[in-house]
């Protein structure tokens, strides 16, 4: 039977190659394996990188810049932005020398962790020396990933002046940009300004040029450009290029043709390359093919002496994609049992999981062994839970979730989701429970307090029970509630003046 979604596994196209090709130095391995291994426990242990390397020195050990930098990537290549950027700092205190690449890896990781201002705030103090093309072509992709199109076009453009367009990079971020916003159809003439400018394709632009023919339906173009590729630019082919083919036949429900492309990605990878391997699991769930995920994830294993907590990740999702739930179970317990670094995400994976299949004992029995391994916070797995009671309208049990995580809160670190305070209140509204939508409505106060959504839901909920409320046009005041003619209406109801 094959899966309703045999994609949902498969990343998103556009993203597939970039994630390689900027990342292949991190993926070479770390000369310290001891400092890495302590900055990239800070996510369960608690800390500062800045504490840890410190520590690290005081210990008498020596660290170069080029140790410090692998650890950068490395962090960055599994999302630990702030650790990533911690370290940066450190190194900026101690008056180790930045180059381009430093200004512009700086720069991407304030975005990831500091937003959009304080990355361009960071550009623009630059010194015009260290505005090259690393960090014109940073910003210009933190443009695209934000889908910020004119400012992304109108940096591209201040880019072609300096002649710092006249490499692939500023043309993929473009490419990206263009299908993000759902306009695949302007990527193949910048592949041809490109070839006008005898600028030469890279393999990302091989990969997302076939993307947008697949997008616009047309699987032949895609196959055009793959043959092009072979003929033009064969070192440009690598494992990333079929694994792109074989999402592009996924999605197109070419499963045979997605086959024989996963098969080509396993003669191209290299047998030590990780993420290869996870992209494989991946894939081949995503197809349905629950036989070839377990000879892949066994190839994995004799491959590396030690199993990592993103190899368990991928295995996980790619049994719960495949519904395979006694093949998951074993797989938890031998991670459970094996794993010296705890990764909270595993556990809101099982959690989810658990959840979905109804095994609520099995959920909480993890929720429980997680708080014994981290201190948390467990925000996105109490979030699961509100939202498996909400859906089986177990309101109570829900409520104790969100108590539990307001408890958890601090400076408004995490806030419930929009839909799950909606489906809250719409509850209470459906109930008349007036008392229920207050003693929520409390608990919000714990995120930040309400909006006028919130207060929106809250009014209907009194309106619904014939109930007034005199204070409430103070409440709303007081939080700096805009009253639009829609509130003021409910308001007439429930709070006349």
């Amino acid at each position: 039977m094959m899966a309703k979604n045999p994609c949902r596994l498969i990343s998103a196209g556009v993203f597939l190659t970039r994630r390689f090709c900027t990342a292949a130095a991190a993926s070479r391995s770390v000369r310290h394996p001891r400092l890495y291994r302590r900055l990239s426990a800070l996510g369960a242990t608690g800390g500062s990188a800045a504490d840890t390397l410190n520590e690290y020195a005081n210990e008498g050990k020596v660290v170069t810049k080029l140790e410090l930098t692998a650890c950068i990537k490395e962090l960055r290549k599994y999302h630990k932005f702030q650790h990533a950027l911690e370290i940066m700092e450190w190194m900026e205190n101690k008056k180790i020398f930045f180059n381009h690449a430093d200004y512009a890896l700086r720069l991407d990781l304030l975005s990831k962790t500091k937003g959009l201002a304080e990355a361009e705030d960071y550009f623009n103090n630059l010194s015009l020396s260290a505005r090259t093309l690393e960090t014109y072509g940073t910003l210009l992709n933190c443009y695209c990933k934000e889908n910020m199109e004119e400012k992304a076009l109108a940096l591209f453009d201040e880019m072609d002046n300096l002649d710092f367009a006249s490499t692939s990079l500023a043309f993929n971020s473009i490419m990206s940009l263009f299908m993000r916003l759902g306009k695949p159809e302007k990527v193949p003439p910048l592949v041809d300004e490109m070839k006008k400018r005898s600028i030469s394709p890279d393999t990302f632009t091989y990969n997302i040029w076939m993307q947008s023919f697949a997008r616009l339906n047309d699987i032949d173009g895609a196959e055009r450009v793959m043959e092009e590729l072979k003929r033009e630019n064969e070192d440009k082919l690598n494992w990333t290029t079929y694994s792109n083919l074989a999402v592009i036949y996924a999605k197109a429900r070419l499963f045979e043709k997605a086959k024989l492309a996963l098969k080509k990605l396993e003669e191209e990878m290299d047998s030590h390359d990780r993420e290869a391997y996870h992209f494989l699991i991946s894939l081949y769930a995503g197809i349905n093919n629950l036989n070839e995920v377990k000879r892949v994830w066994d190839s994995l294993k004799s491959a590396f002496p030690k199993t990592t907590n993103m190899s368990y990740l991928k295995m996980f999702q790619a049994l719960i994609t495949l519904n395979d739930v006694n093949g998951f179970q074993i797989c938890f317990e031998e991670w459970k049992s094996s794993c010296s670094s705890f990764d909270v995400r595993l556990a809101n994976c099982a959690i989810r999981a658990f959840l979905g299949w109804d095994m609520i004992k099995d959920a909480e029995s993890t929720l429980h062994w997680a708080a014994k391994r981290s201190s948390g916070p467990f925000f996105t797995a109490l979030d699961k839970f509100m939202a498996h009671y909400l859906k089986d309208r177990k309101i109570d049990t829900a409520m104790r979730y969100m108590e539990e995580a307001a408890s958890e809160v601090k400076n408004t670190e995490w806030q419930p989701a929009a839909e799950r305070v909606t489906a809250f209140l719409k509850y209470f509204e459906e109930e008349k429970d007036v008392e229920g939508a207050e003693k929520f409505c409390k608990i919000l106060q714990n995120f930040g307090g309400l909006d006028s959504n919130a207060y929106r839901l809250l009014l209907q909920t009194y309106a619904a029970a014939c109930r007034t409320a005199p204070e409430m046009r103070k409440r709303m005041r007081e939080d700096d509630i805009e009253i639009d003619s829609e509130l003021e209406g409910l308001l007439q109801s429930v709070c006349p003046e």
